[in-house]
Formats: C-alpha cells, sequence, structure tokens
C-alpha cells in the first residue's frame, strides 16, 4: 500500500519520465535495472520539499546543463513502491535510508550516493555541479 494518492505524485514521476528516467516499480525491476552493464543514475524520487526544490531540478539540470550521460536513467518512488525502493536501497552498502537520494552505480557496483542531507539546503545549480564533479571523477575517465 502507498501512502499517497497516486494523482498527487503522478507530476513528480512525469518531471523525471520526461526526461528519460525509467520508472522501477518492482524488486525485479530494480535487480534488471541496476545490475545492467554502464552507468546508471538511480534517483529515489519523494514528495519531500527537497525533492521538489532541489534533488529533481538538480538532477535535471546535471543531464542538461553539464551534458551528462548515462547509460541508464533510473527511479524508484519512496512511499509509492515500497518494495522497489526497499530493494534499491539495498545496492547503497549500508548506506541509511534517506528520501531523496541519488546513486551513481557503474556496472552495478555503487559509486557515488547522495544522501537527503546532500541535498538539503542546496539549490539545483549546486546539486547539478556535485554531481557533475563526481562524474568526471568517477565515470569520465572510465
Amino acid at each position: 500500500m502507498s501512502n499517497y494518492p497516486e494523482h498527487m505524485v503522478a507530476p513528480m514521476r512525469q518531471e523525471l519520465v520526461e526526461q528519460g528516467f525509467r520508472q522501477l516499480m518492482t524488486p525485479a525491476q530494480v535487480d534488471e535495472a541496476l545490475q545492467q552493464p554502464g552507468s546508471t543514475l538511480l534517483l529515489v524520487n519523494s514528495v519531500c520539499g527537497c525533492a521538489a526544490a532541489g534533488a529533481r531540478p538538480g538532477v535535471i539540470q546535471a543531464l542538461r546543463g553539464y551534458g551528462l550521460k548515462f547509460d541508464h536513467l533510473v527511479t524508484v518512488f519512496a512511499g509509492m513502491e515500497k518494495e522497489a525502493t526497499a530493494q534499491a536501497r539495498e545496492y547503497f552498502e549500508g548506506a541509511m535510508p534517506t528520501s531523496p537520494q541519488a546513486a551513481i552505480l557503474k556496472d552495478g557496483q555503487l559509486v557515488h550516493l547522495m544522501q537527503r542531507a546532500d541535498f538539503l539546503g542546496h539549490d539545483p545549480e549546486e546539486i547539478a555541479g556535485h554531481l557533475a564533479t563526481v562524474y568526471r571523477q568517477t565515470l569520465a575517465s572510465a
């Protein structure tokens, strides 16, 4: 059972889908997506204010403004697809679950994880810049 009515979260989902993110609705979809070869950006979406003010716009700005190119863009929605979200967090190597979260994976292995504290109080430009720096350090040289 989800925490929120679907009509309430639909625009938050759509904001990412329009940028090419694929929604992962089940644990099996999570495993299939996160175990793919190549680079993956996973956003744990949320209804919270720091997702709306920072995480979603920051990730979108990183993709558009900084031209970050991932092989796979995927998302789960905390509070909605609870089992899928829990499965995604299994890839975060013991990190505390927070919402939102952004994970960069390379060939199924976690390279970098942004937690709620990394979004809270940071504007989209700062978040995009951080993601771009991590991308250059971890993926661009690979």
